[in-house]
Order: structure tokens, then sequence, then C-alpha cells
């Protein structure tokens, strides 16, 4: 049974939600066992600009951030569990974040990137949102990073694309609703702890091109052109074209560089970004559908569904309770 955490939702009892609710007290905890043990969830203030969706089992949670446009917030987190964020839409107008020990990173166009906090270690972000902005934030037990422990170091709003779809896999696991079997977990988590602990260097980013994926600033312009022309059709070559390869070695490249190939990749954006728009109670599914290049409602909530374990309306209905 999956755990799940939602404003407002009534307590049934686990073993530590004191603990998880003190900083957070509109949260309230649904569990399948009163022996699970949650770290402490990262503060939010002030806590009522934002929607926090949460589920997760086996130890492992994963949060969406959902914060409207003008918004200004202060996020905090040093709890005993490690914590990875996914900045995974908008844009800031203004914002700093920091962690013990590190220069503080004023960046204002994060998506996309990554910050890693390990466990213990006191975080805070303040971001001003220039536009709708998600993120996720995956809590992970120290457990899991047992074998790399010494070499885990936080990190501030870097780029890892190897770490970025490993991450965005687990937290597909636990937010789709459906329990994934644990081993399955243990070696996404696994994979996870071993990509953060790589020296982020550039000889690594060059090994990883010398291997069949893009460089980097064809990851960048590709990937942009996606982000712009996510309710579109668009052929393979349009892709390659940009990038100044063939359409053949642009799939294979693509595929080594994502994790997956094109249009399954733009199919994966495009839900993401309707869970964005799903979370402004205004826009329809239908209306959400349409603006991601559905023509039909049926086709877009198949498509939801295949790829969250959730229909786009019990999406929103959780995400909003």
């Amino acid at each position: 049974m999956t755990e799940l955490l939602g404003t407002n939702r009534t307590d049934d009892g686990c073993s530590g939600s004191d603990e998880l609710n003190a900083p957070r007290a509109q949260h309230r905890v649904k569990v399948a066992s009163r022996s699970c043990r949650l770290g402490q969830l990262a503060s939010i203030a002030p806590d009522r600009t934002v929607t926090r969706y949460s589920s997760g089992f086996h130890g492992r949670f994963v949060e969406s951030i959902f914060l409207p446009a003008g918004a200004r917030i202060t996020v905090s987190f040093a709890g005993s569990v490690h914590l990875l964020i996914l900045y995974q839409e908008g844009s800031r107008r203004e914002g700093q974040a920091t962690i013990s020990g590190l220069s503080p990173s004023t960046m204002r166009s994060v998506a996309g990137r990554l910050t890693f906090v390990p466990a213990g270690h006191p975080f805070s972000e303040v971001c001003e949102a220039n536009s709708r902005t998600r993120m996720t934030f995956l809590y992970l037990p120290k457990e899991q990073f047992a074998e790399g422990a010494n070499e885990l170091i936080a990190k501030l709003h870097f780029e890892d694309m190897q770490a970025w779809e490993t991450a965005s896999k687990l937290y597909r696991a636990l937010e789709s609703g459906q329990q994934k079997p644990l081993h399955y977990l243990d070696a996404l988590s696994n994979v996870l702890a071993h990509e953060l602990t790589r020296a982020d260097s550039e000889n690594s980013r060059v090994a990883i091109v010398c291997r069949g994926g893009l460089a980097s600033w064809q990851r960048r312009v590709v990937s942009s052109y996606i982000e712009d022309h996510l309710a579109d059709h668009f052929c393979l070559a349009t892709l390659a074209r940009l990038v100044r390869l063939s359409p053949h070695h642009f799939c294979r490249a693509f595929k080594r560089s994502f994790g997956v190939p094109p249009h399954q990749y733009q199919v994966m954006r495009r839900v993401e970004q309707a869970k964005l728009l799903l979370a402004d109670r205004d826009a329809s599914v239908t209306d959400v559908g349409l603006a991601l290049g559905y023509s039909q409602t049926s086709s877009f909530s198949l498509t939801f569904r295949r790829i969250t374990g959730w229909s786009p309306s019990e999406y929103r209905r959780e995400i909003q309770q």
C-alpha cells in the first residue's frame, strides 16, 4: 500500500508522525503500517502559497511542490535523510540557495538542475517565482548510500543528466500510486548514490559524449526546442538538423543522453507540464489536454495514466486536498 502525504489529511497514527508534523502542522500522514519511520520533511514558508503532494513506500518519499507565479517562499531542511531536489519547471525573479560549507547560489534559471543535500546538512533556499514553478523533492534513507557515505558532498544547482534520469525513474515509481518491488527501488537508489558520488568533472562529461551521447550544447538545444514545442508534432529530421546530425545518429545519441527516444521524451515532458497545469483549479482537464496538443481528452487521460498511474482527475484531487 502506498503511503500518501497531503494537506489536511487525517493521521492514521504512524510511529514517528509527531516528528514529521512538528515543522509542518498542516500535513497529516496516511500510511500502510504503524512501524514506518519518516524523516523530517522540508519546511516551506509561507506554506499557504504552495501545493504539496507526496507519496512513497519502503522508506522513500517524493514530494511535488507547486508554486504560482509571483509567490515568494523560503525552503529549509536539515533532516535525518538525504534530500535531492529536481527543479522541473519555471524560472525565478530572484533567489538564493545555501548549504552549510558551500558558497551561496543566486542562479535564476535552475530548470533542469539538481541540488543534493546530505543528511544533517542545513539547507535554505529563497525563491521568488517568475512563472509557475514545480520542484520535486526526493527523500532518501541514509542506508541506501552506505557504501559511498564518506564521498557524499553537498551540491547546489548542478547539472548531471545521468543522475537526473535515474532520479526521475525513482520519483515516477514512488508517485505512481502503485507499490513497486523493493529490489527495483534498491537498484535505482544504489545507482543514484553512485552517480551523486561520481566526480562532476569535465572529463566525466567528455567520456559520456565519447560513448555516443549528445554534447552538452546539443542537449541544451534539443531539450529547449522540445520544451517550446510540447504541443506540436515535429519529425525526427527537424531535431537532427538543430544539432547537425543525421536522423539515425541523432536518434541513437539522444537515447544515450536522455535514456528514452525523442518521441517518448516529448510525451514525458508533456505529462510533467500537465502536472503543473493541473494544479490550477481554473483549467479543466480538457483544457490541459488541448494546451499540450491532445485533440481528445480520452487520449490525454490514457497517456497521463500510463505514465503516472493516475488519471488527470485523480491526480488533481490528490494535489488539491
